[in-house]
């Protein structure tokens, strides 16, 4: 087996070749073979082809700056519906040749919404190639077993995952995808149940040979099949020929560096070991910088680059690996004429040891040959998303990956994001423009969906082109981390390139986003990211206060989410977010089903000692409990009873004038009971409080 896989890694690197100068056709082996070739990534298209995107995007969305740009509603929206032989069969997909599908994503909510048949028609012939189950063929190994044909995450429930397929679908004059769902109903007021689906497909040149898919080639091919999803399971590396290791315990803002002059080479093999005290600090402030041919072109912190974020979370992919040890390791081909300089530079205020080996194999540099590269940039302290029918243009916009001018591929990015609310922030949808389009050729249904699961999901998983190491904060304040890498869908540009994502989150909040970016690109480019020292030494969040410091602003107002607990003896607490209830800023603080006699303690900042008067506004509704408040352990105001019997209100309440310290302070929320009508719950709600100054000591 160990022969006839090392047999396939040759076979691969000689067919890429063969592929990139136009010797052979295109069809389903030549694009199993690319899809393994990681060095055909680098040397741009030949055949040259676009990558687009159909998808159930709401049709709302006509333009950017145009109402509707930011429309939520991405579900069950198709090209048209057509009546073949008496079936009623739903329009996906719909491109004239030659070309390939080269991924294939959907979920779906609702009764019956899975429930159907999928169909792929090929250069107009009336009788489709593919006609079964939508999720047998999607996910369900009808033409491919994992990962070629795969669902994530493996641990959630089957009908809250992302159901992924990446086996081509080559077609040399046309193509059409259909469903047939007896469950659909659409109406101007109704569109049920939840379809959603995500098809990016390649268009190449025109006259390119291309040999359409057929059943009949799908088992011709197994053998092919079945190769290349081990190794996509695998490391695929080529042959190595030279090697350089570093190693150094390195002090604040020092820089270790390994030149290497050689002619024919590529990296192919980066492994870096990082050990510090402060671990999460030393992922983020520790930057990878390579150089090639004198043109800086990687700049990211090692979190980021190897797909980990600023905490060690094990994943592998076709291109980055984080073991359970720490060990992180990349597999990009990254090619250079004569000289290659790799910098390892710690921006950090500790110590951080540090071992690195770098292995490289024979390339062959070409007029179509590019360098490679990866960017990063964070957006700190964004303020996200509220709903759509409330304030739609002010706080939905879309957030900029990057942009690219020149001629390049683009191939992946990745998302750190740190949420600060017990809400889902990723709603929001990718747009990737290219060479000047007014409209985006990819244009999505969500942030989860452009990374391959569903539903906000938090569970871990692992792919060879997209993962999700964390999903710490996908539902409440944490991190998390999304990789999608490509390889058939890898996004050629002969000008320019924008990348974006939508912000669109269910809460008003604040977040940290970092963006890590991989491209390839001709020399000569340039890109709108620059290295950002302050932002690398920027301590990383850890908690939600360390957006939100629980301090009095400077009009005395200070919002119950703020608060920092500082104890319980029972109960959860959370903020809850919501635009349709009148909390100021849309969230309070949630204390929930907590026991007579139960305490929560929380932390506050006064900027200066002093004898201030204090109110409150906190929240009323059938199952709140009755509540007593203290401040510095002096007892606040009398027991507020939080029952009303129907609906959600807010209600003012006297504090009374307290002393407080400069610095901390301490708010004490006890459950004395609850009203006899009041249901089971046992809430406390607090909006926000409201401090006036009387006088300083």
């Amino acid at each position: 087996m160990k022969y006839l896989w090392s047999l396939n890694v040759a076979v691969i690197f000689l067919s890429g070749l063969l592929v990139s100068c136009n010797y052979k056709d295109v069809d389903l082996d030549t694009l199993l073979l690319e899809m393994t070739n990681r060095e055909q990534l680098t040397y741009f298209p030949e055949p040259f082809y676009t990558i687009n995107q159909f998808s159930s995007y709401d049709r709302r969305s006509t333009g950017p700056e145009q109402e509707g740009w930011f429309a939520n509603r991405d579900y069950t929206h198709f090209i048209r519906k057509e009546i073949n032989q008496d079936r009623r069969e739903f329009v996906l997909f719909d491109a004239e040749g030659p070309g390939a599908i080269v991924r294939f994503w959907m979920t779906f909510a609702g009764e019956g919404a899975s429930k159907g048949i999928i169909r792929v028609y090929i250069d107009s012939v009336p009788a489709p190639v593919i006609a079964d189950s939508v999720l047998k063929m999607i996910s369900g190994g009808l033409l491919a077993s994992e990962p070629l044909s795969s669902s994530v995450s493996p641990l959630t429930d089957y009908e809250q995952r992302g159901h992924n397929l990446y086996m081509p679908i080559p077609y040399s004059q046309h193509c059409k995808v259909t469903y047939e769902c007896d469950a659909i109903e659409i109406t101007p007021t109704t569109r049920k149940p939840s379809v959603y689906y995500n098809i990016n497909y390649r268009t190449y040149d025109h006259g390119t040979p291309v040999n359409s898919f057929t059943m009949a080639h799908v088992k011709s091919a197994e053998q092919g099949i079945k190769e290349t999803n081990e190794i996509l399971l695998g490391t695929g590396m080529n042959r190595i020929v030279a090697e350089t290791h570093m190693s150094q315990n390195m002090g604040p803002w020092d820089t270790i560096n390994s030149i290497f002059n050689r002619k024919g080479l590529a990296i192919q093999h980066i492994k870096l070991n990082l050990q510090a005290e402060d671990m999460q600090q030393a992922l983020r402030s520790t930057v990878l910088n390579i150089g090639f041919d004198g043109e800086q072109t990687v700049w990211v912190p090692v979190g980021e680059f190897f797909g980990t974020g600023y905490q060690l979370n094990p994943s592998k992919t076709w291109y980055s690996e984080v073991n359970p040890d720490g060990i992180m390791q990349t597999y990009w081909i990254m090619p250079f004429k004569e000289t290659m300089e790799l910098r390892i530079i710690n921006f950090g205020d500790q110590d951080v040891n540090v071992v690195c080996y770098i292995s490289f194999t024979p390339y062959q540099w070409k007029p179509s040959s590019m360098y490679f590269g990866s960017s990063w940039h964070e957006y700190h302290g964004i303020h996200s998303a509220d709903m759509e029918e409330r304030h739609t243009d002010e706080w939905h916009f879309d957030v900029n990956y990057i942009d690219i001018e020149g001629q390049g591929v683009y191939v992946g990015d990745a998302l750190t994001v740190f949420n600060t609310a017990d809400a889902w922030w990723g709603e929001g949808d990718e747009k990737i423009f290219v060479d000047g389009e007014s409209f985006p050729s990819c244009i999505g249904t969500g942030t989860e969906d452009y990374y391959g699961y569903a539903w906000c999901r938090p569970e871990v998983f692992s792919h060879p082109f997209i993962a999700q190491p964390s999903g710490a904060g996908n539902f409440y304040p944490g991190m998390t981390v999304n990789m999608r890498y490509r390889a058939l869908d890898a996004i050629p540009f002969k000008k320019k390139i924008q990348s974006n994502i939508e912000l669109w989150h269910w809460a008003l909040t604040r977040i940290n986003m970092a963006m890590t970016t991989f491209y390839y690109v001709m020399p000569g480019f340039s890109i709108n990211v620059s290295p950002d020292a302050e932002a690398v030494r920027r301590p990383v969040a850890r908690s939600r206060s360390d957006l939100y410091e629980p301090r009095i602003d400077d009009s005395g107002h200070l919002e119950g989410e703020w608060l920092q607990v500082a104890g319980s003896d029972g109960g959860t607490v959370g903020i809850q977010s919501a635009a349709w209830y009148d909390w100021s800023d849309n969230s309070q603080l949630w204390w929930r089903h907590a026991a007579s006699g139960n305490e929560l303690r929380l932390m506050f900042i006064a900027e200066e000692e002093g004898m201030y008067h204090i109110s409150g506004t906190l929240t009323q509704a059938v199952d709140y409990a009755i509540v007593q408040l203290y401040i510095n352990d002096r007892e606040a105001g009398r027991p507020f009873n939080g029952y009303i019997p129907e609906g959600i209100k807010t209600a003012s309440i006297d504090l009374g004038n307290h002393p407080l310290n400069a610095g901390e302070n301490v708010l004490t929320l006890k459950i004395m009971g609850k009203d006899p009508e009041a249901k089971p719950g046992n809430m406390v709600g607090i909006d926000y409080l409201q401090v006036v100054p009387l006088y300083s000591y």
